[in-house]
């Protein structure tokens, strides 16, 4: 299950009707849908497609998606460090970022203009949005693994539009198990339908 991590408070919430209550006012929605009863582990990202079929037909007429894929990056996917470091910087989008996770763990921090950065570390089952407009960034967790399903306005993908006076070198890049860090100066990929 997420938690959201409000560093600047040096608060953790895990109650998940707790989270939604937090997320809700900034225009992001949280759910929890089960994947291990799903899906086997080996499962293929067309089978993953497949079993989420309804969630993500929703999800396209909830949102105006055109397009979804499967991502799956680990340490051994080639250019990783590139990969990540388009999103590892304060950005933003012009379309929402969608992102429902299968496997793995990866920490969203989100910058709104009414309120302090707050993290949502997701793992296996958590969707998440992140609104257009949006100050945010991404980084993966310690395994350097992920596996999720993203949504798409445009099939071409998100790109990334760097915020000036980012403030994402103040926060902690990793997340390392179940407590917030702080800040530590020393420390078949995608298929479309």
């Amino acid at each position: 299950m997420a938690q959201v991590i409000i560093p600047d408070e040096n608060r953790t919430l895990t109650d998940v009707q707790e989270i939604r209550d937090f997320l809700e006012p900034h225009g992001i929605w949280y759910e929890h849908w089960p994947v291990e009863e799903r899906l086997a582990e080996d499962a293929t990202n067309e089978q993953i497609l497949e079993k989420f079929s309804d969630e993500i037909e929703s999800l396209k007429q909830r949102g105006g998606f055109v397009t979804a894929d499967v991502i799956n990056v680990n340490r051994e996917t080639p250019n990783l460090d590139q990969m990540l470091a388009k999103f590892d910087k304060e950005h933003t989008h012009s379309e929402d970022e969608v992102r429902f996770t299968v496997a793995g763990r990866g920490l969203f921090h989100i910058h709104p203009d009414n309120g302090p950065v707050f993290a949502v570390q997701v793992e296996s089952g958590d969707l998440i949005n992140v609104p257009r407009g949006t100050k945010h960034w991404f980084n993966l967790c310690e395994d350097k693994a992920i596996r999720c399903i993203r949504l798409f306005e445009d099939p071409a993908g998100w790109t990334p539009h760097y915020i000036d006076e980012a403030v994402h070198g103040n926060y902690q890049p990793m997340c390392f198990g179940p407590k917030y860090l702080p800040q530590d100066e020393s420390q078949e990929p995608i298929i479309k339908t």
